[in-house]
């Protein structure tokens, strides 16, 4: 069970599932419906199982890559022996399998876009063979969390909840970008896509600048948007200088806090604006 965590880096749920309980309880709150905590057990478990599989597809598809990368070939599960290949394959095929069926005890709009959810997710492990959009492609699967948490309560799109997916978006595309610049290197040994590849260090740093310039537009307009107060305006606060941050530690000739950057403010910044943006809901 270790290993298998280890495998899809559970720890990094922390990303998106936070976004996906915005979500949940934003529509909870529009509907004005009393909490289905059982609903809210089935969203996590759907992120739960969603992200496992694309994690551990990731790592399947990607193995022989891992294995001639140094920097992966000893830590990662597949190349170092600690997992096989078939059974990383088989653990993604029972979480996609349970992943659509927790779906289908949401509500029938979930259970019918489930496999496009999951075609999305999976396919991010293809793309940067032939894109350096590949972060994008990471971000639009991440932006599923509260766009999907607020269908599983209400059954239908709104505006709301698509400008937290478009703030997801941005955010993921613009961190996943830092996180590429240690591989830039062997990517364009190995022939891979990404923006650094394409940009070089210096110009994909302003890229994701920019891309983060976006993400903090989206959530300003979300609060303004949606009518928030200020303990909203509080976390919108932290969460940009949490953005600023990252950008802060990471500089072209200095690689050295990519993982502080991508890892811990990513998550800090993630977990304090879901706190305040509940606290905004249910304190007003």
């Amino acid at each position: 069970m270790k290993n298998y965590l280890s495998l899809v880096k559970f720890s990094h749920t922390i990303f998106a599932l936070p976004f996906a309980i915005i979500g949940f309880f934003l529509a909870t709150i529009q509907i004005q419906t009393p909490i289905e905590w059982i609903k809210l057990i089935y969203v996590v478990l759907c992120m739960v199982f969603a992200r496992s599989a694309a994690m551990a597809f990731n790592r399947y598809i990607d193995r022989d890559i891992d294995k001639a990368n140094e920097r992966t070939a000893a830590v990662r599960e597949i190349p170092n022996g600690t997992i096989q290949p078939k059974s990383a394959l088989l653990f993604v095929i029972i979480n996609c399998i349970l992943f659509i069926a927790t779906t289908y005890f949401i509500n029938p709009l979930c259970f019918y876009l489930s496999p496009i959810a999951l075609l999305v997710v999976l396919g991010y492990s293809l793309t940067k063979r032939f894109t350096a959009l590949c972060h994008l492609v990471l971000g639009v699967g991440l932006s599923l969390a509260p766009i999907g948490a607020y269908l599983a309560v209400t059954g239908k799109f709104d505006w709301l909840p698509l400008f937290f997916s478009f703030a997801v978006l941005f955010w993921v595309s613009g961190f996943d970008i830092i996180y590429a610049l240690q591989d830039e290197e062997f990517d364009k040994k190995q022939k891979l896509h990404s923006i650094p590849v394409l940009l070089g260090t210096k110009n994909a740093l302003m890229l994701s600048n920019f891309l983060h310039v976006l993400t903090a537009s989206f959530i300003l307009f979300a609060g303004y948007y949606g009518g928030l107060n200020y303990i909203y305006w509080i976390g919108c606060g932290i969460f940009i200088l949490l953005l600023i941050y990252q950008h802060i530690l990471v500089k072209p000739n200095d690689l050295s806090k990519v993982n502080l950057a991508f890892f811990t403010t990513n998550g800090i910044a993630s977990v304090v604006f879901s706190i305040f943006v509940l606290l905004d809901l249910f304190l007003n």
